[in-house]
């Protein structure tokens, strides 16, 4: 009686782990990974820069851009992008200044500040998706704006603010992490549960994916774009707030590394410029990034000439790796 041979069990092949090589999420890695090379090239070349006093001063300076790059991400996912972030921050924070020296408690003056930079949110939403023009015009248009319009509320000047309330929140906290960084840290589980589990999370990335089918559908686009560019208007007013914690004074020069940056933690984080699929985790660990970045190149003793030029090539090697995003 002929007898049959049971077939050996399949063993993985070399395609079949390419193949799961391939479907990893590389793009919203792409940050994380990089923060834990740099730690380890960095720690190598200076040994404190582990410390916890030094992780703390990143976390610190990493405050501020982690909340310009989740209003940024947000612009982004619907396939759109705010220049005027820095600016927006800029005005918030001159607003601030110029009522807290009128005699306002903080908070009042700190939420005139949020309410003006708002305002420049509304503003870019409104022009955007119901005149049709292009939001790279608009926004560099509202950049130019609110920079002039802070010079002149301020004349020029910056305006001491030293409030012990204020300063509290660069100078206590729990552990690593200040109250900036918590309040920036919290802000960024807020805009995950929004973008990812709420129905204007769900519209944003459906714009982001075609707004022509969005519309079909019955999304009104218009009003989600808007919506966006308010929310990131919004943060920016937050870290106005945060700025005048961080240096004690509201200065009217924007400081446009700031928008740059926020852009480049976006592309870290691996989210679509072409809208449509977003994080927000990974883009705030590429802004975790890129201050730890700098950073390390302040500790090891090269000269700031060269750390934009590095910042650069950091991006662009992130913005490649999103090629082989499935």
């Amino acid at each position: 009686m002929a007898t049959t041979q049971a077939a050996p069990a399949a063993t993985p092949s070399a395609d079949d782990s390419r193949r799961k090589l391939s479907e990893l999420p590389w793009p919203e890695l792409a940050s994380t990974l990089g923060l834990i090379a740099l730690a380890v090239i960095f720690a190598i070349a200076n040994p404190g820069y582990l410390s916890e006093g030094n992780v703390s001063a990143i976390l610190q300076a990493a405050a501020i851009l982690i909340v310009l790059t989740i209003g940024q991400t947000f612009v982004v996912a619907t396939g759109g992008i705010d220049l005027s972030v820095a600016s927006t921050m800029t005005l918030g924070a001159i607003v601030l200044g110029e009522f807290y020296a009128l005699g306002w408690n903080i908070w009042l003056a700190a939420l005139a500040g949020l309410v003006a930079a708002t305002l420049v949110g509304v503003v870019n939403g409104l022009v955007i998706s119901k005149g049709g023009i292009t939001d790279f015009i608009v926004t560099l248009g509202t950049l130019s704006a609110a920079s002039g319009l802070a010079l002149i509320i301020a004349d020029g000047k910056k305006t001491t603010v030293i409030e012990p309330s204020l300063i509290k929140l660069s100078v206590n906290g729990i552990w690593l992490f200040s109250w900036a960084v918590i309040i920036a840290l919290g802000l960024a589980v807020i805009a995950h549960v929004v973008l990812f589990h709420t129905r204007f999370g769900v519209h944003v990335l459906a714009i982001g994916g075609s707004a022509e089918s969005s519309r079909s559908l019955g999304i009104r686009v218009w009003m989600v774009k808007t919506g966006v560019y308010v929310i990131s208007a919004a943060l920016a007013g937050v870290a106005a707030l945060l700025v005048v914690a961080r240096v004690g004074a509201a200065e009217p020069a924007a400081n446009t590394a700031f928008l740059l940056n926020s852009v480049a933690a976006v592309v870290l984080g691996g989210v679509s410029l072409f809208g449509g699929r977003a994080t927000i985790a990974a883009p705030v660990m590429g802004a975790i990034l890129l201050t730890a970045l700098v950073n390390g190149l302040t500790r090891v003793g090269l000269s700031e000439f060269y750390q934009p030029l590095t910042v650069g090539v950091v991006v662009v090697l992130a913005a490649f790796l999103t090629r082989f995003n499935r």
